[in-house]
C-alpha cells in the first residue's frame, strides 16, 4: 500500500469533516493541478493518507484517512455550476480525477510544519522543500513512519 499526503483548508474539508461521520466517505475532488492529478490517479483502495491543514491558524498534519475508492473521473469537471467545471473535459476523455476517502483517526495535537521541518530524516518529503505547493503528494514508507513517531495520538491506541 502506498502512502500519501493531501492538503486542504480545514474550512473547506478538514479532518473534523471526516471525524463527524467516521462511517462516511468524502470524495477528494476539485484538484486542478496536473501533477497532483497524476498522483491522485495512482492512489489505490487501502492506501493511507495524511490530511494536512493549510492556509489556516494551525498548519500541519491533522489526521489520517484511507482511500476507499481508487481514482475515477471527477464529476465536478462536468458540472457547469461548479467552480471546478472544465469545458475542455468530456466523459470519454476526462481531464481530472477524484478519489473517495474515509476517516481513520485524528492526530491531536496536529504535527506542525515547523516540527516536520525540524526533522533530519524527512529530506525526501516534498512538503518540507521550499516552494512546494502541491496539494497531493506521495510519502515514502520511511517518512511516513518517522512522522508517525511524532503522533501522540497513536501512543494512546
Amino acid at each position: 500500500m502506498a502512502k500519501w499526503l493531501v492538503k486542504s483548508e480545514p474550512s473547506e474539508c478538514g479532518i473534523a469533516d471526516f471525524a463527524r461521520d467516521p462511517e462516511g466517505v468524502i470524495p477528494w475532488d476539485g484538484v486542478r493541478n496536473y501533477q497532483a492529478r497524476n498522483f491522485l490517479a495512482q492512489m489505490q483502495e487501502g492506501d493511507e493518507v495524511f490530511i494536512y491543514h493549510s492556509s489556516c491558524k494551525h498548519i500541519g498534519i491533522a489526521g489520517i484517512v484511507r482511500v476507499v475508492k481508487a481514482a475515477y473521473a471527477d464529476p465536478l469537471q462536468f458540472d457547469p455550476e461548479s467552480r471546478y467545471f472544465d469545458a475542455k473535459s468530456s466523459a470519454d476523455k476526462p481531464r481530472w480525477q477524484a478519489v473517495d476517502l474515509a476517516y481513520v483517526r485524528t492526530i491531536n495535537p496536529l504535527i506542525s510544519l515547523d516540527r516536520l521541518k525540524s526533522l533530519d530524516g524527512l529530506t525526501d518529503l516534498p512538503l518540507v522543500r521550499k516552494g512546494n505547493r502541491l496539494s497531493v503528494m506521495p510519502v515514502n514508507e520511511d517518512d511516513w513512519n518517522t512522522i508517525l513517531t511524532l503522533d501522540a495520538t497513536a501512543k494512546r491506541h
